[in-house]
């Protein structure tokens, strides 16, 4: 297509992209906002290759020229995008490119492998700790669909709201706390018998003395041989409720709400009971409530594939259209009245009422309703499927935010990136002041997305002029 656009001199004209989804994964309505950070350092980074490079699946001398130009190529462009740790809401422009109409071409398929991977990891990551008030972390690296995916689906995973990630590049990359446990492998490698789990764990323990101490029970026996083993070795080797950062268990099989409530007891009686327990195998979202629902006496989680992999949505649905080339907005009609899109250059607002997010609406860039929103004015939101539907915000009755924050601009990046702990305080943030109907797991409210007047009229005069091209009298 790129080469096309340069042979017929359309490269040079500007054109507008968003990228956003049109339904949030696990029958919800809200995603969390994680890669446009990397997505933008894609954008930096386009171009510097010589032309060589593009030979290898470009070949012939009919595309030298475009080759020729392809190795100066470089963004120039502009970048609008929500901030990781954002709550985005079907068809809003998680990121908006306006740029040259190959430079902005270009990025759809590594801007998309990035968002669709890391808004996965990061929604599921928030489903699963909103099932408690407990600590999750992420342990799902070896699932994970390669090294790339779990090195930064540690990061989503963090923004999204867990504690902590096993993967160490994603502490070394990106400062995701990291923390792990032993393996069933290094119980064994001291014999395969139950005696030698105790010298197995005593010897662990001397090895990090100063560091968390989790030792895992289910190698042979949790109530049988783990639980009396891990007792003896912590108190052999002085371990007790003194011990700084933390010291504790692992349970990873069996009937985990019975088996933490015994070995709960054992501990206490034996005088520990600032041990914690932490469980995990296949844990997802359901099982964790269910879990807290029969007050097991669990105080971390430690979920794998169910996040790492996005296991019950596995592919994220973020799409990357073009909305405007000059002047000119465009949308793609379809036989799905899902798939249609809305046109032109747009931003988003956030309604706010007492500290809760009420509504959001998409406009067209410095349209009646934006102007109306920033003036403070007051404002009726209108439900594009059903005009009946409508609310009304009275004149100082409502504050908002607008969600996509100017990051590039001529080629150069303009936002200052946050740390990934301001990331994930900001999506935490962000959770609370949504109304507690919609941050459910099971049947959550729907938030009120809408779009305004002047951009719903656009759209339907676009549809309008092709149906009647379509149709003509």
């Amino acid at each position: 297509m790129s080469k096309t656009f340069f042979e017929c001199g359309l490269y040079t004209r500007e054109a507008i992209f968003n990228l956003f989804f049109r339904e949030a994964p696990d029958k919800n309505n809200w995603a969390v906002v994680s890669g446009t950070r990397d997505a933008i350092a894609v954008a930096k980074a386009l171009g510097n290759q010589p032309s060589s490079f593009f030979e290898i699946f470009l070949p012939g001398p009919s595309y030298a020229p475009f080759r020729e130009w392809l190795s100066n190529i470089r963004f120039t462009g502009s970048i609008w995008a929500m901030e990781e740790g954002e709550i985005a809401f079907p068809g809003q422009p998680v990121m908006i490119v306006k740029a040259p109409l190959i430079e902005a071409q270009v990025l759809e398929t590594p801007m998309l492998s990035i968002l669709n991977h890391q808004m996965g990891v990061a929604t599921k990551a928030s489903r699963v700790t909103r099932s408690t008030g407990k600590p999750v972390s992420e342990f799902g690296s070896r699932r994970a669909h390669g090294l790339w995916a779990a090195e930064h689906g540690a990061k989503a995973a963090y923004i999204g709201g867990c504690s902590n990630s096993s993967n160490i590049l994603g502490k070394v990359n990106f400062d995701v706390p990291c923390t792990g446990t032993m393996a069933h492998s290094f119980v064994t490698a001291f014999g395969c018998t139950p005696k030698t789990e105790q010298l197995a764990f005593e010897t662990y323990i001397r090895s990090h003395i100063g560091e968390p101490l989790i030792l895992l029970l289910d190698t042979y026996d949790t109530l049988r041989s783990g639980i009396h083993h891990a007792i003896a070795a912590f108190q052999n080797c002085g371990i007790n409720d003194s011990y700084m950062p933390i010291y504790g268990i692992r349970l990873d099989s069996g009937d985990l709400a019975y088996l933490s409530v015994e070995c709960r007891k054992l501990l206490d009686a034996a005088g520990l009971t600032a041990c914690k327990i932490t469980v995990s195998n296949s844990l997802d979202e359901y099982l964790i409530a269910d879990l807290e629902r029969q007050h097991a006496a669990i105080d971390y989680y430690g979920v794998g594939d169910t996040i790492a992999t996005s296991k019950h949505n596995p592919c994220f649905g973020n799409v990357y259209k073009l909305v405007q080339v000059g002047d000119e907005p465009v949308l793609k009609r379809s036989e799905d009245k899902g798939k249609v899109i809305n046109p032109g250059f747009q931003q988003t607002y956030r309604i706010i009422q007492k500290g809760e997010y009420k509504a959001d609406v998409t406009c067209l860039f410095r349209d009646g309703m934006s102007q109306a929103i920033e003036s403070g004015q007051g404002i009726v939101l209108r439900a594009e499927s059903d005009a009946t539907k409508q609310t009304f915000y009275p004149e100082g009755s409502y504050t908002y935010k607008i969600l996509q924050k100017k990051m590039m601009q001529g080629g150069e990046v303009v936002a200052p990136e946050p740390t990934i702990h301001q990331k994930r305080a900001y999506y935490l943030d962000n959770l609370m002041h949504l109304n507690p109907t919609e941050r459910r797991i099971i049947n959550p409210h729907f938030h009120k997305v809408n779009i305004s007047d002047d951009l719903y009229n656009l759209k339907t005069k676009l549809l309008y002029d092709i149906q009647r091209e379509l149709n003509p009298r």
